[in-house]
């Protein structure tokens, strides 16, 4: 009889274990639009899966979670990467919230200048490693834009250069429009005077509204825009009506 009863509960064990709900698959990661800036104007610009990551730092080797800007920027593969961990960074992403990034390729902080990332238009609060997030709300998510850039810091206002970014139309048949604008820190933005927009093999100056006009043919242009002492744009595709 006993035999029997263990039996019984051996095959209601299994029964229950059939039963239970399946653990959720894993969430993939984030695809992320990513710009890289760097000092002498040179760029890098990439669409990357910010999945977790390890990297090296002072002989031990740390856990960087997905969905983070850290984790797309080592997953891009950019030049000589050197970190600084002012945390105490293990095998658990949990604790990647003080890693900071000192060096990317040539260009190594120095005294208030140095490395620093946008995700839209606002500079990150918190490092890029931090599992709470940039703005200490979430973590990356699928579309977003994350730009790097050497920041040179202005002490009167202890903001970086302004960031561009752009918005085209074809208001008629054969003609492109691009508005440019310039944003801060916190970003605000405001339309880039003297910007210059380059769509294709054409460029054009920006006037005081912060728009350019070209005449093109229909069709699909790459366009992006510069300016001495900003940080320039995404390059994006535009549509010609």
């Amino acid at each position: 009889m006993r035999t029997r009863a263990l039996a019984s509960l051996g095959a209601a064990a299994v029964g229950l274990a059939a039963a239970a709900p399946a653990a959720p698959a894993a969430k993939p990661p984030p695809k992320v639009h990513q710009l890289v800036v760097f000092r002498d104007g040179s760029d890098r610009q990439g669409t990357v899966k910010a999945g977790a990551v390890h990297v090296h730092v002072g002989g031990r080797k740390c856990t960087v979670g997905a969905a983070t800007a850290l984790a797309a920027l080592v997953r891009s593969k950019p030049p000589k990467l050197r970190l600084h961990d002012y945390g105490s960074c293990s095998s658990h992403a949990r604790d990647a919230a003080g890693l900071f990034v000192r060096a990317i390729g040539p260009d190594a902080n120095k005294g208030q200048d140095g490395w620093v990332y946008k995700v839209g238009h606002r500079a990150a609060t918190a490092g890029a490693a931090d599992p709470a997030g940039p703005f200490g709300n979430g973590r990356l998510k699928n579309g977003s834009r994350v730009t790097w850039f050497y920041c040179h810091m202005n002490s009167t206002n202890h903001s970086c250069q302004r960031t561009l970014d752009l918005a085209t139309k074809s208001p008629a048949p054969g003609q492109l429009r691009v508005h440019v604008t310039a944003y801060d820190d916190r970003g605000k933005g405001k339309p880039s005077t003297g910007a210059t927009v380059h769509a294709g093999a054409l460029t054009a100056t920006t006037d005081s509204h912060g728009d350019a006009t070209f005449a093109l043919p229909p069709g699909k242009v790459s366009v992006f825009a510069d300016k001495s002492g900003a940080i320039r744009s995404f390059t994006t595709k535009a549509s010609v009506g």
